[in-house]
């Protein structure tokens, strides 16, 4: 899977902290937490995500927040080990839980969950992942539900392009591809 600088022509001028951004207590930014967890992406450190300056014809600035690092996608719902079992593990992900808890108000997500105990072994990386899995809780259902509309309107073989683009063999895209419809049938049920 290809990060997003690597297709961008803008210049990166910095990152962007999930817990303190121009979007903290958006609609806008509870749907992107919620897609971090559809695509089980456990990686969501600060630094991989970033900002982008871009200048138009007429030189106004305008900036562009992405998370611009989605390696650790489509796999486990965290770290563990060895960690190339982590990402893009077609039998991790369609096993993984996607919802953990739902009430009257807030969603809680599966991912990313705390790392493997094997980690310990790096207690400083421990502690950073552990202090990353308030990402994908306490969302706000209405919001939960107003991402998985939106994603109702990707048709069947749009998503299946998307796998087909990462290179998956047309068994796992046919998988990876009925988790994802799954999950976005989820998010539309709340």
């Amino acid at each position: 899977m290809h990060s997003f600088p690597d297709s961008c022509s803008e210049p990166k001028i910095g990152s962007w902290q999930w817990r303190k951004n121009p979007f903290t207590g958006t609609r806008e930014l509870n749907g992107l937490r919620v897609m971090m967890a559809l695509i089980n992406n456990w990686d969501l450190k600060d630094e991989n995500n970033s900002v982008y300056e871009r200048k138009d014809t007429d030189k106004n600035i305008s900036l562009h927040y992405a998370v611009s690092d989605l390696g650790g996608s489509f796999g486990t719902t965290g770290l563990s080990f060895p960690d190339r079992n982590s990402k893009g593990n077609l039998s991790a992900y369609s096993h993984s839980k996607f919802i953990k808890k739902v009430t009257a108000q807030y969603v809680d997500f599966n991912v990313p969950t705390r790392p493997n105990l094997w980690h310990l072994v790096n207690p400083k990386e421990f502690m950073s992942r552990m202090h990353l899995r308030w990402i994908g809780r306490h969302i706000l259902r209405q919001d939960a539900h107003w991402i998985g509309q939106l994603l109702s309107q990707l048709s069947a073989d749009q998503i299946r392009q998307a796998f087909r683009a990462a290179d998956y063999s047309p068994d796992e895209v046919e998988e990876f591809s009925r988790v994802v419809e799954q999950r976005i049938k989820e998010l539309n049920q709340l």
